[in-house]
């Protein structure tokens, strides 16, 4: 009974992988701000069986909850159904449409990636301001953020953060970084670039060698090719000035990166003097 927990309380944990007879991932429990997924069981309840959860994310399971109240909760991609008609859930989204609670829906939350884990909401996603906040009694999210924005609590256990995407948080998870904002600027491997600028660069942020770096500029007659340390996918641009005390000037845009190396020639590099290059990564 209880594959993950059994008769606890958690804030802001990860069940995932669990199996058991009743209750794959948590049996008799209450949770906040939690994430359940891939657990599975042989009997009732794949994620949970008579829990009650609060803002949790229940996808990816054999089955969803059971004997269940759940308040804020997305209860969505679970095998075998999202819940049980025992179960009770007030401002959920999941399918189909409960008959008893009220503020659920059934649209698609949109995860970022559930492929890969990444249950976080996208921009667009239903499950933005559509909780109840009289359900709330956390501070933060799973990911140590703020756990109402915009006025209104989201449903799921992350609370969709502007100016912080979903796939920016998903990125420093994989590294191994934390999520909570901590970790947002900060330089783990020391090579000049921060966390942020690595995702948009897509490079990586353990690795020092891997980054955003100028090879060369040669010049060939009237032309300069300039290469630069690259990545498949991202967008650069190129800017050129004749003294770094004055405005660049763009060169071209949407230059889109190769592995290893992208070159760019400067076709009007003429006339006497320097000429300074710098490349730069679209967000």
């Amino acid at each position: 009974m209880g594959g993950g927990v059994n008769s606890c309380t958690l804030y802001n944990c990860n069940l995932i992988g669990n199996t058991s007879y009743h209750g794959g991932g948590a049996l008799n429990c209450t949770l906040y701000n939690c994430m359940l997924s891939g657990n599975s069981t042989w009997g009732m309840g794949g994620a949970a069986y008579g829990s009650t959860l609060s803002n949790c994310t229940l996808a990816g399971n054999s089955v969803g909850a059971y004997a269940s109240t759940l308040f804020n909760c997305i209860a969505y991609s679970n095998t075998n159904g999202n819940y049980d008609t025992s179960s009770k859930l007030s401002y959920c989204a999941t399918t189909p449409l409960p008959t008893s609670g009220v503020g659920n829906i059934i649209s698609n939350p949109l995860f970022v990636d559930s492929a890969n884990g990444n249950l976080r909401l996208q921009s667009n996603s239903p499950c933005i301001n559509a909780g109840n906040n009289a359900y709330v009694t956390t501070a933060t999210d799973l990911d140590g953020r703020p756990r109402i924005v915009g006025g209104t609590v989201d449903m799921g256990a992350y609370e969709f953060q502007p100016g912080v995407s979903g796939v920016f948080l998903g990125w420093l998870q994989q590294y191994g970084q934390p999520t909570d904002g901590s970790a947002d600027y900060a330089d783990p491997d020391h090579d000049g670039l921060n966390n942020w600028q690595e995702w948009v660069c897509i490079t990586n942020p353990t690795n020092a060698l891997s980054v955003l770096r100028m090879v060369s500029a040669l010049p060939t007659s009237t032309n300069v090719t300039v290469s630069w340390q690259s990545a498949a996918a991202v967008n650069y641009f190129v800017e050129r000035s004749g003294d770094l005390g004055s405005p660049f000037t763009l060169l071209g845009t949407n230059i889109l990166g190769h592995a290893d190396t992208t070159s760019y020639t400067d076709t009007n590099a003429t006339g006497a003097g320097l000429f300074f290059y710098r490349v730069g990564a679209k967000p």
